[in-house]
């Protein structure tokens, strides 16, 4: 029997929360090209306004990944990671992320459509990213290509 994936729209995940650490802030800004020393250096980061040494804009879908089960939406989907596809990302800023903050993710599904008669379905995810003080810091948007016919 076929999973009918269209009933995971509204399906929301389990929440898990992670500690941002700076030394791993660092790695990821080196291992991205960046250059400013506000990335690197928390007297530099305090000297430009920062409370401590800032998240990349791009970091926390990397700190997502420290999810204990990041794909179990795929398995409960029946879509087998072998099919799948990194389609879009998107990322919505409200509050900065420092290196010593605790930020909490909570996914949910909110799409999911087929194109080319069945042959690719996409999974259109939003997750929200809140601080220990429950403030919204960012909202990642993504979409999963699926190969439904390989």
């Amino acid at each position: 029997m076929a999973i009918d994936r269209k009933s995971f729209i509204g399906h929301t995940s389990t929440p898990f929360s992670t500690l941002i650490e700076a030394g791993r802030l660092k790695f990821f800004a080196k291992a991205i090209g960046e250059t400013n020393p506000i990335y690197f250096d928390e007297a530099a980061a305090k000297a430009a306004g920062h409370r401590a040494i800032p998240a990349p804009p791009t970091f926390l879908f990397c700190a997502q990944m420290d999810n204990p089960a990041p794909y179990s939406l795929y398995d409960e989907m029946g879509v087998r990671i072998e099919q799948v596809l990194h389609g879009e990302q998107s990322f919505t800023y409200h509050r900065p992320v420092y290196a010593g903050d605790r930020v909490t993710f909570q996914m949910t599904v909110r799409d999911v459509y087929e194109k080319k008669a069945g042959e690719l379905g996409f999974i259109v995810r939003d997750t929200r990213v809140t601080n220990d003080a429950g403030e919204l810091v960012a909202v990642l948007s993504g979409t999963t290509v699926v190969r439904n016919r390989m």
